[in-house]
């Protein structure tokens, strides 16, 4: 197929990375040695950013994390917290790979950022990943003095499999009594093991992502093939299947033009608005999945543009936000 992808992301279209799940671990050291080459953020604040173990679930190994902050604060300043997964299909990413972007959170928005090193598929299936998320959420919320950290102003957020661990993990905090959280961002998250949405049917050769990867990525997380799809899957794996929305962290939702995962985002964000939960989507045209990655395009730029600033609105809403009934 042809896409009327936007004309200034084109020239990347040759030079894009294309992960082999068949080839996980070569890929993830092929992915580590990129990021050796790749320049740090530049910071406006300085940042203060330090390594941690926490207490991982029940009977598994700790979680290490990485914690970036805005340096210079006084003793009793509060920050918005946001903990931070990394995305890359449940079998690849790190913390590594997260730290330009939470870097660029935590000096742009303010924030204590709590990125998540968590247990990848296929080595570990659901729920590894997701219960090292809720660890961390967890000991983050618990520590929330410590980490200079407005007990109000907490909120999760991902993009990819880091925005389906998210969804995840916001359902998961509300059905277990968990900390408090006054945001989900949700950036391009995969969602649906069924991939039955128009576009996850159609877009078989998009780039960066597609049926195959797709297909893929949810066999290795559900512990393999013969799964995905099926009536076993747990709607803690894919948030899609969860019947009750309501009662969940306002929610900001973007989604690329052509992107598989994008009617599932929309699908998703639907549902949200109907549960009653403040939801924002964001569809951005001619874009495909990471495309807010690429350093240069405009498009690209308005797509971090406005994951800042709806970090900013939804981080900072923690203690202002009430609701009425009507």
């Amino acid at each position: 197929m042809t896409y009327a992808v936007d004309p200034e992301l084109v020239p990347w279209l040759t030079m894009l990375p294309q992960s082999s799940f068949s080839e996980y671990e070569q890929a993830r050291e092929a992915q580590a040695a990129l990021l050796r080459h790749r320049p740090p953020y530049e910071p406006v604040t300085p940042l203060d950013v330090r390594d941690a173990q926490v207490p991982g679930p029940e009977g598994a190994p700790e979680v290490a994390v990485r914690i970036l902050a805005p340096s210079g604060r006084g003793a009793d300043e509060r920050l918005p917290g946001l903990v931070f997964v990394h995305g890359g299909g449940f079998v690849f990413g790190s913390v590594d790979g997260l730290e330009y972007d939470a870097a660029r959170i935590a000096d742009q928005v303010g924030a204590v950022v709590v990125c998540v090193e968590y247990r990848l598929a296929p080595e570990h299936p659901f729920p590894a990943g997701l219960e090292d998320c809720y660890a961390a959420l967890t000991w983050t919320a618990a520590h929330a003095d410590d980490l200079g950290i407005d007990p109000g102003r907490l909120g999760i957020g991902g993009e990819s499999a880091g925005g389906g661990l998210t969804a995840a993990l916001a359902i998961l905090a509300r059905d277990r009594g968990g900390p408090a959280l006054c945001l989900q961002y949700l950036g391009i998250p995969e969602l649906d093991d069924r991939l039955d949405t128009p576009s996850m049917r159609a877009y078989v050769d998009t780039p960066m992502w597609d049926r195959h990867r797709a297909e893929q990525s949810w066999d290795f997380y559900l512990g393999g093939p013969g799964l995905r799809g099926g009536p076993s899957v747990s709607p803690y794996a894919a948030p899609a299947r969860a019947e009750d929305l309501s009662g969940l962290p306002p929610a900001y939702v973007t989604v690329c033009q052509f992107d598989p995962l994008r009617d599932e985002g929309v699908a998703y964000t639907q549902r949200l608005m109907h549960a009653g939960v403040l939801t924002e989507l964001h569809q951005y045209p001619g874009t495909f999945h990471g495309a807010a990655g690429l350093p240069g395009p405009a498009v690209s730029e308005r797509m971090v543009a406005g994951m800042l600033a709806a970090l900013r609105r939804g981080l900072r809403a923690g203690k202002e936000r009430s609701t009425h009934e009507v």
